[in-house]
């Protein structure tokens, strides 16, 4: 077919398909409240407080200086449904990319259209329940280059048609060859989307981090059946004969792992991830409609968290039998015949955050983390290990650079296994060297150097998007130490006695505003800290936790 008669294909299949976006997600038109500029803003934000550090203080308001900028209200032709906050990429916005945005700006909520730029992605899914990884940002539409225009059978642009990112010495995986029909997926059925688009479905984590800071169960209403047929569509089109999952690049763009997928051990242990979130959703939504009386919704929902939790079981032995090496104590992508593939990247350590690993298996992984040959770098962790061949010391991209959505990965993994301070070393060294480059050069990065204290040798300035992690998120909650759970409407204070005085005024939390202040007094701290609403703060320094409930109008004085 020439390009013409594409073309009329894809006029065509434009009219059939998009009718049809975004029936599974309730807001069906644009509605937000009036986009706030940086300087109204900053006066509503978090401040945090940490007066050995006025670095921190002034990148941390840089970073959001950036974010305002990456501020959007969407443009009325593109059918947006939200204002949303930008990759910083280029003039597409990104699924993977947003999910790691809404995490810093949870701590901006509501000031900020965190969590609700990714309505703009439920808004365009399939009614399969795929959802675009890359939507144009002007026109709304999907990019084009992802779509399956002739509906084939599940393949992937780059390898099929021009055997990208390094893959010219390979022939292009066969997609179709790698799945079985007892698996219950039939190549008679394609996806609407290339492989391209169909990586990283980590929004069910977005979504969960956002409840825990913000406490707003009415969104978990209003995106659990978008989330669950995303689900559902992944698992059918992308699951092969090992009960693993396929994927090309992994949006990984130039990974030397490349050349062998193959079942991604990221996408795989993403999926385990997804069905156990997913299992937890239904679990509060279930409690919630049971209170409201709700039975019939209360009866699908149990019945969803067995056959959710059935396969996230099923999943992670898929995983445990195909991609772990006890040689090594590592996991590994899979080959299209089933061998490992002979690369030790960053994606390994998806097995943590999904609970794949059992303990054993999780303090391999952490030795690797530990281990100055391979990840424990000058800039913690690199995406490449350094023992592999390719291994770039100035970032190389994917070749080893460090990168913020892979290392909040690593950094809540090992939280989720009990590796605290691990997990709080990392965060913080990451916010010491990003720090140091923003003094240097007057901004954030794409991605940063692992070898040295400097930016990735490929990307791009002004990246907040996702970089804002660390300026932001890691300061406030492992710098400073606050982190909220609001189902329980608790909210937790780490002191860091190298911060000197320490805190933050106007901390929002679970529709509280908190203000929050510890001054070095002797050996210990003496901590002062007011709510504008009820709730429960534990403050730990020292091996000591104390615990105050916190009333409107009663601020509350503790030395520890």
């Amino acid at each position: 077919m020439g390009p013409k008669g594409i073309e009329m294909v894809k006029d065509i299949e434009k009219q059939a398909w998009y009718g049809s976006l975004g029936r599974y997600f309730a807001k069906k038109s644009y509605e937000d409240e009036p986009l706030l500029d940086f300087a109204m803003a900053r006066r509503k934000l978090p401040e945090p407080i940490c007066s050995g550090r006025p670095d921190y203080i002034e990148g941390y308001w840089k970073a959001w200086e950036i974010a305002y900028r990456n501020a959007y209200v969407p443009n009325p032709a593109s059918g947006f449904v939200s204002n949303f906050v930008d990759a910083a990429f280029n003039s597409s916005i990104f699924l993977w990319d947003t999910v790691f945005i809404t995490m810093f700006c949870n701590l901006g909520h509501p000031y900020i259209p965190g969590i609700r730029s990714l309505d703009n992605f439920y808004c365009k899914q399939f009614d399969d329940g795929e959802i675009p990884r890359e939507i144009v940002r002007d026109t709304g539409e999907p990019f084009d280059r992802w779509l399956n225009w002739r509906r084939k059978p599940l393949h992937s642009y780059f390898h099929n048609h021009y055997r990208y990112r390094g893959l010219f010495s390979i022939d292009p995986p066969n997609y179709e060859e790698m799945h079985k029909p007892d698996l219950g997926r039939t190549v008679e059925e394609p996806p609407y989307l290339t492989l391209d688009a169909l990586n990283h479905p980590l929004p069910a984590w977005a979504e969960l981090e956002s409840l825990r800071h913000t406490g707003d169960t009415g969104r978990l209403k209003l995106v659990w059946e978008p989330l669950y047929r995303y689900y559902r569509a992944l698992h059918h089109h992308l699951r092969n004969r090992f009960g693993l999952f396929v994927t090309d690049w992994a949006s990984m763009d130039n990974s030397p792992r490349n050349r062998y997928l193959g079942s991604g051990v990221d996408i795989s242990c993403e999926m385990a991830l997804f069905a156990r979130q997913l299992t937890e959703m239904a679990g509060i939504l279930a409690e919630l409609y049971e209170r409201e009386g709700d039975g019939q919704r209360v009866r699908e929902l149990r019945e969803a968290q067995a056959e959710l939790a059935e396969d996230a079981r099923n999943i992670s032995a898929a995983v445990n039998d195909y991609m772990w090496d006890p040689a090594s104590g590592f996991y590994y992508d899979v080959m299209e015949d089933g061998q490992l593939a002979p690369v030790k990247t960053i994606a390994a350590y998806w097995a943590l955050l999904s609970g794949v690993a059992d303990e054993a298996q999780a303090a391999s992984l952490v030795r690797w983390l530990e281990n100055p040959a391979a990840f424990a770098r000058k800039h913690r962790v690199p995406t490449l290990a350094a023992d592999e061949e390719g291994y770039q010391p100035a970032g190389g991209y994917w070749q080893g650079a460090v990168w913020a959505p892979t290392n909040t990965m690593v950094v809540r993994g090992l939280e989720k296994y009990g590796y605290h301070q691990l997990a709080r070393d990392i965060a913080v060294e990451h916010l010491d060297r990003v720090t140091q480059v923003y003094r240097e050069t007057g901004t954030f990065w794409e991605n940063y150097a692992a070898d040295f204290v400097a930016q990735g040798d490929k990307g791009k300035p002004d990246f907040v998007g996702w970089s804002g992690i660390g300026p932001i998120l890691f300061l406030l909650e492992h710098a400073i130490g606050l982190k909220g759970d609001a189902l329980r409407n608790v909210l937790r204070w780490r002191l860091n006695p190298a911060l000197g005085e320490s805190g933050c005024r106007r901390y929002w939390f679970n529709g509280r505003t908190v203000d929050l202040r510890a001054v070095p007094e002797g050996d210990g701290f003496e901590v002062t800290a007011e709510s504008d609403g009820p709730l429960t703060l534990r403050i730990e320094y020292g091996g000591r936790e104390v615990s105050v409930d916190l009333m409107p109008g009663k601020p509350c004085k503790v030395r520890l």
